[in-house]
């Protein structure tokens, strides 16, 4: 576009009884470092000085009544003080503003555009949001954040209403869990899918309570938020208990309004109950879920078994054990899953397997294994669904008593 057209097209909008707001964001790609206000009273005062005697006479003074806004932008100070208001009972660092602007309005600015042949102009909600947004971080003195704010104000204009967004916590830690009676998450039922029937007693889970559940109501009390879902890195059976150095997890509370914690207050009343303990507590980004569901790492369990006859060999228990550590091993979706996974083989390793203790059809072992391993299975063969496995190796029967999660292999330094 040359100088000629651009000074032509300027005549054009003059001529449409815009405010100095809207004249200037039509133009918005002509200087830098100025607002759409500034750039439209410039643009009248080019115009002016450009044109011809009898042109510069008919350049009009910026309207009291702009066709195109209806004079919006004299009530950017209100607005202010609405979403202003709205924010008062939040905690956050940041802040963005977004808004909602009559549908009318729109289609007249983007008529505008059509008819001019505008290809780099700025859509007046822009503007808004920016206006508004800087007025109110001059007020409460947080900036705005484009990209990823705590807390986001959505302002419609025409009804003087804003709507807020807020985006959800992360909180990174680990947890043990000591009894044998709770899952990992909460687990709806399956017949009434949560709703109450017989079966749960009317409480629309499988299982009095979870892992996440004891420790996220009180977070979720703390932070007065609306829901909470604990991600961790991978999960143990219900039976199994969690110790060592804990699991990897990250808790998340959607619509948190408090988002200034002191995290030892949670520690101390998740830790209550004796059945779970958590620490190692740090806020995150969201990434961090991501990040500890693709890690991958290895674990390594302490396992209780009874053998199916007495005479088992010491000497040929740990040597079934060498041989079977660093194996790869093949296992068929095992039979108690099957109903809720897909049926497939999938290729892992046992690592580092040990003897501990063998007392006539009693024995302890520790194992190491890669993420996924279905550990059980590994042990009792799952009727050949697992190859190879232990019990065959011993050519007897191998049942599971006990079996603890006492470490997870998670790089302190990704932490």
């Amino acid at each position: 576009m040359n100088a000629k057209t651009k000074l032509e097209k300027v005549e054009d909008a003059l001529e449409r009884e815009l405010c100095d707001h809207c004249l200037g964001r039509l133009f918005a790609q002509l200087g830098h470092g100025i607002t759409n206000k500034e750039r439209g009273k410039s643009l009248r005062i080019a115009y002016a000085m450009l044109g011809t005697e009898e042109e510069r006479k008919k350049v009009p003074e910026e309207t009291a009544n702009c066709s195109l806004c209806n004079d919006l932008f004299d009530e950017i100070q209100k607005f202010s003080d609405i979403v202003l208001e709205d924010l008062q009972r939040f905690e956050f660092e940041d802040f963005l503003v977004g808004s909602r602007i009559d549908p009318e309005i729109e289609e007249k600015e983007e008529k505008i555009w059509t008819e001019l042949n505008l290809t780099s102009a700025e859509p007046i909600k822009t503007e808004v949001n920016r206006e508004v947004g800087r007025r109110v971080e001059e007020e409460i003195d947080k900036e705005a954040n484009l990209e990823d704010p705590d807390i986001k104000a959505i302002l419609d204009t025409r009804f003087d209403s804003v709507e807020i967004e807020l985006s959800p916590l992360f909180i990174y830690g680990r947890y043990k869990k000591f009894s044998r009676d709770i899952p990992q998450t909460t687990w709806i039922c399956t017949r009434c899918r949560g709703k109450g029937c017989e079966k749960c007693g009317g409480t629309g889970k499988m299982y009095e309570t979870s892992v996440e559940e004891i420790i996220g109501k009180p977070l979720v009390e703390m932070t007065s938020g609306e829901d909470f879902t604990l991600h961790g890195m991978g999960r143990e059976d219900i039976d199994a208990k969690m110790v060592g150095n804990g699991r990897p997890f990250v808790m998340e509370i959607k619509n948190p309004e408090k988002r200034f914690l002191e995290l030892d207050k949670w520690k101390e009343r998740a830790n209550r109950d004796e059945r779970v303990e958590i620490d190692s507590l740090k806020m995150v980004e969201r990434e961090k879920v991501q990040e500890i569901k693709q890690a991958g790492s290895d674990k390594s369990y302490r396992a209780k078994i009874s053998l199916g006859r007495e005479g088992v060999d010491r000497a040929k228990f740990k040597k079934v054990l060498e041989e079977l550590s660093e194996r790869e091993i093949s296992q068929e979706t095992p039979e108690r899953v099957n109903h809720r996974r897909a049926d497939k083989i999938r290729k892992r390793r046992v690592k580092d397997l040990k003897l501990d203790s063998m007392d006539g059809k009693k024995a302890a072992l520790t194992l190491r294994c890669e993420a996924g391993t279905y550990v059980k299975e590994f042990i009792h063969g799952d009727g050949g669904r697992t190859q190879p496995n232990l019990a065959e190796k011993l050519d007897t029967i191998c049942e599971v008593e006990e079996l603890d999660v006492i470490e997870i292999h998670y790089p302190n330094g990704s932490e």
